[in-house]
């Protein structure tokens, strides 16, 4: 059962979505570390606008959109350099699902173009989109210079560099080798691969709401200063 802190920032966050006035549909990316929370938040967001309108809610994992792994060339395979540049599929995030719900679109969208692994392409084939949608998006590096003009409220997570390791371990052993494995993973491909994308990026900065979500059952919005706000 989710706390009242809980409740009360995703019912927040779900009000702060619906307070938006665009011709388009509304797009939220959800953005942070690995294990920062970005897909239960999502899902909890999404839940509760369903639960304040009857406007269609879109929910995708951008997870759906990354490159096959056979074009990722660039960087040695398992640096971080290949997580932070190669894992995504940029183009694809913009052009078939965040272009196509923006001012001028279609309405066209896809959810998804490869499985988890990015080695089997899917699929998901075209949906049209209302005017009134709501998008709900969640994945890491969400605010890349080729992302981040596409997104109407930019949600980023933040937790410390001790907690992605230790959510990451738990939840990726089990399927992983060990605990040992996956917690290696985590301190030589993702953590540093993500401190890429903070230095260059500064997700934090750039985000409209940014969300302490180190304490899952009590999230706080944290306050911005005005020269981060934008």
């Amino acid at each position: 059962m989710r706390s009242a802190a809980r409740r009360q920032v995703v019912d927040g966050l779900a009000d702060r979505i619906l307070a938006l006035r665009l011709e388009h549909p509304t797009r939220v990316g959800i953005d942070g570390h690995s294990a920062a929370g970005k897909t239960t938040l999502a899902d909890e967001v999404a839940t509760a606008l369903r639960g304040k309108t009857a406007r269609p809610v879109l929910r995708v994992a951008v997870d759906h959109f990354k490159q096959h792994v056979d074009l990722r060339t660039r960087y040695p395979s398992g640096s971080p350099e290949s997580y932070y540049f190669e894992m995504y599929d940029v183009d694809a995030i913009r052009n078939e699902l965040l272009v196509p719900l923006g001012p001028g679109g279609d309405r066209r969208y896809r959810t998804q173009i490869m499985d988890i692994s990015g080695r089997t392409p899917v699929d998901s084939g075209v949906q049209v989109a209302s005017d009134d949608a709501i998008l709900i998006a969640d994945g890491g590096f969400l605010q890349k210079p080729a992302l981040v003009r596409h997104w109407d409220l930019r949600v980023y997570l933040h937790i410390d560099v001790a907690d992605v390791l230790s959510r990451g371990t738990a939840r990726d052993q089990a399927w992983m080798d060990s605990a040992e494995a996956a917690a290696e993973r985590y301190r030589t491909y993702y953590i540093p691969g993500e401190e890429l994308y903070l230095a260059e990026i500064r997700p934090a900065e750039q985000a409209d709401i940014v969300i302490d979500n180190r304490n899952f059952d009590d999230p706080r919005i944290m306050p911005r200063s005005r020269t981060e706000q934008r």
